[in-house]
């Protein structure tokens, strides 16, 4: 029957003898029917329950059973669940020029317009796009939009079901629907949210996509609790927990988004948290740090904190806030908003989820952009056609996204990426941004396709005209893959910078001067511009000896390597050519670089030789002498000394 009817959920009753049986099957998740049915006595699992009532008819065991569907269901679709909120509103006076700006600014095509009152909370009517633009091809700009706005529109109360929703909005052939309570615009119903509402509402279940479990939901929101559990270490959960009760007690909505919920379905390790708060961010933070031994970080401006426990473990918190761009990659402006706004200004749609944190919704699950299906489909895909213009680092990021997690950037984003690069958005970047999106390519397990995807879109005369995948370049980057691995296998205990090596290659064929010009543009801190620069550069003479050089004792070599960082050893490992030098390399940084002598100056002044120009000469002698095998003991570091000294002094 559930089959046939497509039925989201059915109960059977029947009646044998003296007994009435209910059967129960679901297949969403807004209906437990092994909670329902365990309130008459019975019980199962979500999807499938069953009871058995004794000593009543059938028509007591269905108000019984109405009873219960009464207390434990709650409307799917209230005018609280799909309105848009904090409300976009303009007054009165603005002008129609003005609220054009508006109506680009956030996106949308209709503005509702506040009471001129200066106490009011509510509304006196709303304008469309359409009207506004119609005013400003009339030369009408500085006319207030009270003027032309309407002022016959309905409201409903947060609690308004689907079917008061729908009749006010296409009833009254009504563009938007505010949402009201206790006299103050709470948000607004669209005509395009009511859509997409009755759309779901109606999609037949095999055209729903496919969730964790293998059953379908055409839901923009459904229960991952049990794959959080199963999926998470057990403190950042219950952190998770502590999270969302701390934002109830502050009667906020707490989310977990992005990369973090994207990473969960992908079943990828992420333990980055950020957290989105619809209220007070900072002051939410320093609550919940108070309350469990942290501290905190705070940036006013943009309504952020990072909350840092004892053993280093952070948390970045965000109030929920919409972004805006002036004009081509500009910094955005920020203002405070909801979280369906907030999912609205990420760069792509796999980074659009949230899970809800609160009690009573812990671990709902929320897809205003179809992230699920493009996760599964393996699609990037922009939220919106401006996207690029607004901010053309996006580019980076999509290039980086496609190959680490194996997807396909979409054919529209594709269009969008190359009309970015025609129209020439980056020149427009501060060279910082590029040199940050070019950092998190570089730091990847494997940069190389993405560097060459940067190429396909022409992009890496971003960084600078001179960089080009020619001739041996691509080698080298593969060679830069072997060494770094090779060097992370050896489990030496230092950091590197990785991603430095593979810069280095990318500037392998850069000569002093256009060095300096790439990391004056992408504004490189000093210390890595010596790196890049002059010091790289300089290894080129040494690099020429360890592969010209038939014989070279180990002491040569030692000195010879011994001033660079692992940066420089690893980046002429990756340029060489010659095996010969590729091992004088190789055996210098496992074997010879922390080679080290047991005698001292105090020693040298107790054998009665007088400070000064022969200890430094002194002790370099027995050090290479060491390298070479020629001494291996402490006392024959001594013996070494008594027996050269005169030599040495000379």
């Amino acid at each position: 029957m559930a089959k046939m009817e497509n039925i989201d959920a059915i109960f059977a009753l029947a009646l044998m003898e003296n007994k009435v049986y209910v059967i129960a099957r679901s297949r969403t998740d807004d209906v437990d029917v092994g909670d329902i049915l365990d309130q008459i006595g019975g019980g199962g699992h979500p999807s499938a329950a069953a009871a058995t009532v004794k000593g009543k008819t059938i028509a007591q065991t269905e108000q019984l059973l109405f009873k219960a569907l009464y207390a434990k269901i709650n409307p799917r679709h209230l005018a609280r669940h799909l309105m848009s909120s904090p409300a976009i509103m303009a007054g009165e006076d603005t002008t129609c020029k003005e609220a054009k700006a508006l109506l680009i600014r956030y996106n949308i095509n209709a503005l509702l317009v506040a009471e001129s009152s200066s106490d009011a909370m509510g509304f006196s009517g709303y304008i469309t796009r359409q009207v506004i633009e119609k005013a400003l091809f009339h030369d009408l700009d500085t006319i207030p939009i009270r003027e032309y706005m309407s002022t016959e529109i309905s409201h409903v109360h947060p609690d308004a079901d689907l079917v008061e929703i729908q009749d006010k909005i296409i009833g009254n052939k009504q563009r938007i629907l505010p949402v009201m309570e206790n006299g103050k615009v709470m948000g607004v119903i669209t005509r395009t949210d009511l859509l997409n509402t009755l759309v779901q509402q109606n999609r037949p279940s095999n055209h729903a996509f496919p969730t964790l479990n293998g059953k379908s939901s055409s839901k923009r929101s459904r229960m991952v609790i049990n794959f959080m559990r199963e999926r998470l270490p057990k403190p950042i959960m219950e952190t998770l927990i502590q999270l969302g009760k701390t934002a109830s007690q502050l009667d906020c909505g707490a989310y977990v988004v992005g990369g973090f919920v994207r990473d969960l379905l992908l079943y990828r390790k992420n333990e980055d948290v950020d957290v989105v708060i619809e209220g007070n961010g900072i002051e939410f933070a320093k609550t919940f740090a108070q309350a469990f031994g942290a501290r905190t970080h705070t940036h006013q401006k943009f309504g952020t904190a990072v909350i840092i426990f004892p053993d280093g473990f952070k948390i970045d918190v965000a109030s929920a806030r919409m972004e805006y761009y002036q004009f081509p990659a500009s910094l955005p402006v920020v203002e405070m908003s909801s979280i369906k706004m907030d999912m609205f200004r990420r760069d792509f749609t796999i980074n659009t989820l949230a899970i809800q944190l609160n009690p009573g919704k812990f671990g709902r699950l929320i897809d205003f952009f179809s992230g699920q299906k493009d996760i599964k489909d393996k699609f990037l895909r922009v939220l919106h056609n401006l996207s690029f213009v607004e901010d053309p680092t996006r580019v980076f990021r999509a290039l980086r996204f496609e190959q680490r997690f194996g997807f396909t950037i979409g054919k529209l984003t594709s269009s969008l990426i190359e009309n970015a690069v025609k129209m020439d958005f980056f020149k427009r970047l501060a060279g910082k941004r590029v040199y940050a999106e070019l950092q998190w390519i570089l730091k990847e397990e494997n940069p190389t396709p993405a560097i060459l995807r940067l190429l396909d879109y022409d992009l890496l005369r971003v960084i600078h005209p001179a960089i080009k995948i020619e001739n041996d370049l691509k080698h080298l980057l593969d060679n830069a893959k072997k060494v770094t691995n090779w060097h992370d296998l050896l489990f030496i205990d230092e950091t590197y910078e990785r991603w430095a090596v593979y810069f280095m290659t990318l500037i392998r064929h850069c000569d002093l001067k256009t060095t300096r010009e790439i990391c004056e543009h992408l504004t490189i801190p000093p210390q890595y511009a010596k790196l890049f620069g002059e010091t790289r550069i300089g290894v080129e003479k040494r690099l020429l000896r360890l592969e010209q050089r038939k014989r070279m004792n180990n002491a040569e070599v030692f000195n010879l390597l011994k001033p660079f960082k692992t940066e420089i050893i690893l980046y002429m490992m990756v340029c060489t050519g010659s095996e010969m030098a590729k091992k004088r390399i190789s055996h210098y940084h496992t074997q010879l670089r922390n080679a080290a002598i047991t005698i001292s100056g105090k020693d040298l002044l107790e054998m009665g030789l007088e400070p000064g120009p022969v200890f430094s000469k002194t002790l370099q002698a027995v050090l290479e002498a060491k390298l070479n095998g020629r001494v291996k003991t402490r006392e024959d570091e001594f013996a070494f000394v008594r027996n050269n000294v005169m030599k040495i002094v000379g």
